[in-house]
């Protein structure tokens, strides 16, 4: 018997269709911040239901309202405390995309204290902290040069209770100020108040004022060399710097705790 190609065409198309039909999802990954999701949901493109199938958070099927044209992730009735970790998954057709209209308060926020800080002789930085909500950067910064200046950076644990960290700094002669920072997504730094810490190393000086070829510091010290426009030149760390490849003119140097500057020859 003979069959006909356009049956069998036919048939083939719809044992493949149910397989080409796929579904999409949203993940989004954060912490809990206190505050509820919103989801815009339109219709299907095939004008049949609405586009999200099913909501989830940390892998919990959830009993939110989905069949409307927007809704609320509600996590109020999954027992979750400030910073627990979320991931949320929003399944939805292959043929329509929901939008989340705030998924930034998943975001972990800067909300940490400082319980204490100090630096001890052996020049370690110590720092504990409460109140924190996720995981975020501490950025640890230097007062030198009438400015502050980040010199390391330590992760944060980001739970809620007491959390200890240190960070071992490098001081420069005299009085030394440090302080601790975090950024989060709103771009607004939050900071400690400043510890301070005597060290009783020498003065650091430097030769010559007019150089040809290197400039020497009598220790090693942190240093940044600035041209007349204002334009950072060179920075790091140590006891001389190559100065052989830098155009002749002015050159402003900030090293120690100290500001100076000399002219390359």
């Amino acid at each position: 018997m003979k069959i006909k190609k356009g049956f069998l065409f036919l048939a083939l198309a719809m044992l493949v269709m149910p397989f080409c039909s796929t579904a999409g999802v949203i993940v989004l990954e954060g912490n809990y911040q206190g505050k509820n999701l919103y989801v815009q949901n339109p219709f299907a493109s095939s004008g049949v239901g609405f586009c999200v199938t099913e909501v989830t958070v940390n892998d919990q099927v959830t009993t939110d309202e989905i069949a409307s044209s927007a809704f609320e992730i509600d996590f109020a009735n999954l027992q979750l405390k400030i910073g627990d970790k979320v991931v949320v998954k929003i399944k939805h057709k292959d043929d329509c995309m929901p939008k989340v209209l705030n998924e930034e308060v998943l975001k972990p926020k800067s909300t940490f204290n400082v319980v204490s800080m100090s630096v001890d002789k052996s020049g370690l930085l110590k720092w504990s902290t409460t109140g924190e909500t996720g995981k975020l950067t501490y950025t640890v910064e230097q007062f030198r040069w009438n400015k502050w200046v980040p010199v390391g950076e330590v992760d944060g644990i980001g739970t809620s209770g007491t959390n200890q960290y240190s960070f071992k700094i490098t001081p420069h002669s005299g009085k030394n100020k440090f302080r601790i920072k975090q950024v989060d997504y709103t771009g607004q730094p939050r900071v400690s108040q400043p510890v301070e810490y005597q060290s009783n190393i020498p003065v650091v000086t430097f030769t010559p004022e007019k150089v040809s070829k290197m400039i020497e510091f009598s220790d090693a010290t942190m240093y940044e060399i600035y041209d007349q426009y204002g334009n950072i030149v060179k920075k790091g760390f140590g006891k001389e710097i190559d100065a052989t490849n830098m155009p002749k003119g002015v050159y402003y140097l900030n090293y120690d705790d100290k500001m100076g500057n000399f002219i390359k020859k």
